[in-house]
């Protein structure tokens, strides 16, 4: 399944579609910026990929729902070059 958003202006006739959330994000933000209006945007599907990276990142925001056996962590964060093994 691919990426796909919509982005729609309620105060003018402003709408796109994207197949990136990036593209879909930095366009929702030009239009805020150059119109001053409040657009809403609508995900309809993510790329499994994308899916399984919010999954195993825990971004339900619930604490301990990560994956902590993912590859996609950084299991060494905050570890200096001389950290300890």
């Amino acid at each position: 399944m691919a990426t796909s958003v919509r982005v729609r202006c309620d105060d003018c006739s402003y709408e796109a579609a994207f197949d990136s959330l990036r593209r879909a994000r930095t366009a929702l933000s030009d239009h805020e910026r150059e119109t001053g209006h409040a657009v809403e945007w609508e995900i309809g599907s993510l790329a499994r990929g994308v899916e399984r990276a919010g999954d195993d990142a825990g971004v339900c925001g619930r604490p301990g729902c990560e994956n902590p056996d993912t590859p996609l962590l950084d299991h060494d964060t905050g570890r200096g070059p001389d950290a300890d093994d």
